[in-house]
């Protein structure tokens, strides 16, 4: 039913209402005619406006309910379109979701292609130095390649001069003991020397394997003289081996090396390995008096300890020296080189009873190196009881061999080498010292290392060196250096039973043999002597002086220098250097002239001045 169905009822309804009101009205009350039209009237009109209100709220429902169905109908196009967004939402989402997905993978492939690409250009990178190393080693190469060893060139070319107030018939490196007497003619003559024979060559070789290395290593230059050398016209010198060994350096620290380097007894920059010598920076190639060393064969074991501490031994090669003194006993202790031994004729060799034994300890705290050395020395000589009497004696009998007999005698000695780096490593302080008996040999000046007894039997020098140095490097150009060293041989004399009877100063007087005596006649090293004809023929050459039997007690040499460098770097190094050293050798007190009031201790005095310019290869 309609809402104007309802209101068609309603009103229906009120008429019948009404016309009950109106019967009972009329049986109950009797009320007047009139009086009931005009309450009908009434009522029609109340029921008329009743009527037109449900007609107007008719009107307004369904007014609503057109809202309503309309409200209804947006509702559900709203449902179906929020169902479409939500199917659409949900594609999306699977749609997203499979993206998300799909990036993530495309991620992953784009972060893995990076990957690939850094490692990619890393190789690239990598190849691309390789190649500019090989490129830079094939264009300056750091070494030689020859059959899986590596081959290092190295040395120097050098143009030296060296000017001396006393002339000693030297080149580069100067004799310290064979400085003369200022009254002989050497003495009265300078000397001025140049020289490119201390210009050096070396190689090295390098083999490395799974747990060693191998080492060989050559090193000569050209202060040597054959011959057929002198400085007449083509100044042609032979090559001299300096050093030529080989090496195996083994795991925990070993190096075994044998051959021919320097000693033991030789300081070190640091550690203790081969090619870490610290000799002084001198132009002189015999360096500076006090410093102990020598070139030599030796087989050496060495153990790495620890990265401060290293031990070393070694088996060398010995040598007697001259014996020292005067009016000796006859005695033979060497010979002359056998040419057909390829030995040199012109040179002499000792009867070697065994080979000198060295050992070292060497400790490196951050601030210095320091060392302790031991020199152990083997010596023998043959002694002919029956032969000459000394020079000045008369011969009791006729010389002979009967009764010879081989002599034998032990020594040797001790030394420390210090360094200590200060101010920044730019300058470096050292002390060098070695004391022992029968140790000349390892002394830069080569001081005799045994005298004999008159019994012939030998005895050790008991002797040293020692050196100061400073070394100051201020800038990397830059090196000033200056040393005193000095060296000492103690003397050693007997009575032989013998009495001088030819006349002069000491007839009468007990003749003494050994070294340093002090009946020795010195006076005659003041006296210049006529020359004599020259054993090479052209011309003559200074006399030896007679009554000079000074024997050396100490040689005392200060040095100052400098080395400066004009360029350093990937093409060699140049340099300049000059150096000025004083020298003076002292000798033991003998007999002088008391007319003359010559003194018994005579000296030599020299002042030496060199000079230099070097090319060393690169490094």
């Amino acid at each position: 039913m309609n809402h104007t169905g309802r209101i068609f009822g309603a009103l229906l309804l009120g008429i019948a209402v009404a016309g009950a009101q109106a019967q009972t009205a009329s049986s109950t009350e009797k009320k007047p005619r009139a009086q009931a039209a005009a309450d009908q009237k009434l009522l029609l009109e109340q029921l008329s406006q009743e009527v037109q209100q449900l007609q107007k709220t008719s009107r307004n429902y369904d007014q609503l309910r057109k809202e309503v169905d309309d409200l209804k109908k947006q509702l559900q196009a709203a449902n179906a379109a929020a169902a479409a967004a939500a199917q659409t939402a949900q594609q999306a989402k699977q749609d997203l979701a499979g993206v998300v997905s799909r990036n993530d993978e495309a991620v992953t492939k784009l972060q893995d292609a990076v990957s690939t690409m850094k490692s990619a250009t890393a190789s690239i990178a990598d190849t691309i130095q390789t190649g500019q190393a090989e490129v830079k080693a094939l264009e300056s190469p750091d070494a030689l390649r020859l059959k899986g060893i590596s081959l290092t060139p190295g040395g120097f070319m050098a143009g030296e001069t060296v000017w001396r107030q006393r002339g000693i018939g030297g080149d580069i490196n100067t004799q310290f003991n064979g400085i003369p007497f200022a009254g002989q003619t050497a003495g009265r003559l300078s000397e001025f020397n140049a020289s490119a024979r201390q210009s050096r060559v070396s190689f090295l070789a390098t083999g490395k394997m799974p747990s060693s290395t191998l080492r060989g290593y050559l090193e000569g230059d050209f202060l040597s003289a054959g011959t057929t050398s002198n400085n007449n016209q083509s100044n042609s010198y032979t090559f001299r081996l300096r050093q030529a060994w080989a090496q195996a350096q083994l795991p925990k620290g070993w190096e075994i090396t044998a051959g021919q380097m320097w000693s033991l007894a030789t300081e070190l920059k640091s550690g203790l390995a081969n090619l870490q010598e610290a000799p002084p920076l001198t132009i002189d190639a015999q360096y500076n008096v006090g410093f102990s060393w020598a070139r030599q064969y030796g087989f050496r074991i060495t153990k790495k300890l620890d990265n401060h501490l290293w031990v070393a031994a070694s088996v060398e090669e010995p040598q007697t020296l001259n014996i020292g003194g005067h009016n000796l006993p006859t005695i033979a202790y060497q010979q002359a080189g056998n040419g057909s031994g390829l030995y040199n004729s012109t040179a002499n060799y000792s009867f070697n009873l065994a080979p000198d034994l060295l050992a070292k300890l060497v400790y490196e705290p951050s601030f210095g190196h320091f060392e302790l050395f031991g020199v152990g020395r083997f010596f023998r000589d043959r002694v002919f009881p029956n032969g000459a009497a000394p020079p000045g004696a008369t011969q009791p009998t006729t010389p002979s061999a009967l009764g010879a007999f081989t002599s034998k005698a032990a020594g040797g000695g001790a030394g420390a080498n210090g360094r200590v780096s200060l101010f920044a490593k730019t300058l470096d302080v050292g002390a060098h010292i070695l004391v022992g008996d029968g140790i000349g040999r390892y002394s830069n000046s080569t001081l005799p290392d045994a005298t004999a007894h008159p019994d012939g039997s030998l005895e050790l020098l008991t002797g040293g060196s020692a050196l100061a140095s400073a070394e100051w490097h201020p800038v990397k150009r830059f090196d000033l250096y200056g040393y005193y060293g000095a060296e000492y041989a103690k003397r050693a004399y007997y009575n032989t039973g013998y009495f001088v009877v030819t006349p002069g100063p000491t007839q009468g007087q007990p003749i003494l043999s050994g070294y340093g005596a002090p009946n020795n006649l010195v006076y005659g090293c003041y006296t210049e002597v006529l020359p004599v004809s020259s054993p090479n023929g052209g011309g003559s050459v200074p006399g030896a002086a007679a009554n000079c039997q000074a024997d050396t007690r100490n040689i005392q040499e200060g040095t100052l220098g400098y080395w400066y460098r004009f360029y350093q770097g990937p093409r060699g190094t140049f340099q300049q250097g000059i150096q000025y050293s004083y020298v003076v050798r002292h000798t033991w007190l003998g007999i002088g002239d008391p007319l003359t009031g010559l003194s018994g201790s005579p000296k030599a005095i020299d002042n030496m001045i060199f000079t230099s310019f070097r090319y060393y290869l690169p490094k």
